[in-house]
């Protein structure tokens, strides 16, 4: 019988069982502040709502998962566990993440005496999917936390523009992978279509909308695609403008920002042939914070009018064609017309000389 026991598990502990007392918006602990070495009230309040829409959550992992020096709970004591758990290493995890962090500007911090951890940009409990996070909600959810761009940039023309509409780590971590994203924007209610949202409005859904445009099969929306889209999605009473964000892949590799690598040409994004645009994508995010991509041919950029991402030397839109052409046919038409009046007034004009003579 002890054999038969002996490989048995203790019981897993499970989340609802740490919330029943860290759900509780007053918990708190008392600690030594080390940079001002003074006492500090610390909140052990962790909000079940937010937490179970992180991607932790999401993923299936359980606090004893980072906590795991928590292996089981004793209700007879006042804490039901160590008073004072070891630092989570996300680096356990996230180990190639872990290994570009240490490259990093961040890292090299520490010799000043300024100690970056992961839940510093990335925060501890509420660690959200940023794949469909707009440039600014990436921004603010880890660089601005300390730095303000306007403090620096000065050689950059129109720092608004490029802070709201290119992600920091673009430029930044010059080895990252970057995307064009797409995304529909409602001019009525001010904000972007989502997945769930689309979907209901067009009713179909991921694989579905895929089989309707991409006419060729070939995974790729190319530009006569990309206006039965367009088309689609007005016959449905949606009007659609895109918005397009230069952001980031979501890798390991974002972590390595060191000093003096940081792109400073303006030809490398502003010409025609930027490698920048290679990967240019359509997105939809879901509730949980994932997103449905369907790849674009970034000819597109320089057939269509993207709100707030015109690029001088890079892109064409139709609308700036079209009012190029008007324009052009504008000034034809006026020769023409002055040509016509001055062939019709030749009688009168002959007329009024003789008459002058």
């Amino acid at each position: 019988m002890l054999c038969c026991l002996w490989p048995l598990a203790s019981p897993a502990i499970d989340n609802s069982e740490c919330l029943d007392c860290h759900g509780d918006p007053s918990l708190t602990k008392e600690s030594t502040d080390n940079i001002l070495n003074m006492e500090i009230t610390e909140s052990l309040y962790v909000d079940e709502d937010r937490f179970n829409r992180s991607v932790h959550n999401i993923n299936g992992i359980t606090c004893v998962d980072c906590h795991s020096d928590i292996e089981e709970l004793n209700y007879d004591e006042e804490v039901p566990h160590k008073k004072e758990l070891k630092r989570v290493v996300c680096a356990s995890c996230h180990e190639e993440a872990g290994q570009d962090f240490k490259n990093s500007v961040h890292m090299k911090m520490r010799t000043k005496g300024v100690t970056m951890t992961c839940y510093a940009c990335h925060g501890y409990h509420y660690v959200r999917q940023m794949e469909g996070a707009s440039v600014t909600e990436r921004e603010n959810s880890i660089c601005l936390k300390c730095h303000n761009p306007y403090q620096f940039h000065q050689w950059l023309p129109s720092r608004s523009s490029h802070f709201s509409n290119v992600e920091c780590v673009v430029c930044h971590a010059p080895d990252v992978p970057r995307h064009i994203n797409l995304k529909i924007y409602d001019l009525v209610s001010n904000t972007y279509y989502d997945s769930n949202r689309l979907f209901k409005v067009l009713g179909i859904d991921f694989d579905q909308l895929m089989r309707t445009v991409d006419r060729n099969g070939d995974d790729v929306i190319d530009p006569a695609e990309f206006d039965n889209l367009v088309l689609l999605l007005k016959q449905k009473n949606i009007h659609p403008v895109f918005h397009a964000e230069l952001v980031a892949d979501i890798s390991s590799i974002a972590h390595h920002v060191n000093r003096g690598t940081a792109q400073q040409t303006c030809q490398k994004c502003h010409s025609a042939n930027s490698p920048y645009f290679n990967s240019v994508q359509v997105v939809f995010t879901r509730d949980d914070g994932t997103v449905d991509r369907y790849k674009v041919d970034r000819a597109v950029l320089e057939t269509y009018y993207v709100n707030h991402f015109y690029l001088l030397g890079g892109t064409r839109m139709k609308l700036m064609d079209r009012i190029g052409l008007l324009i052009l046919a504008g000034g034809a038409c006026a020769v023409g017309l002055h040509l016509t009046a001055r062939i019709l007034t030749i009688p009168l004009r002959k007329k009024n000389e003789e008459e002058t003579s």
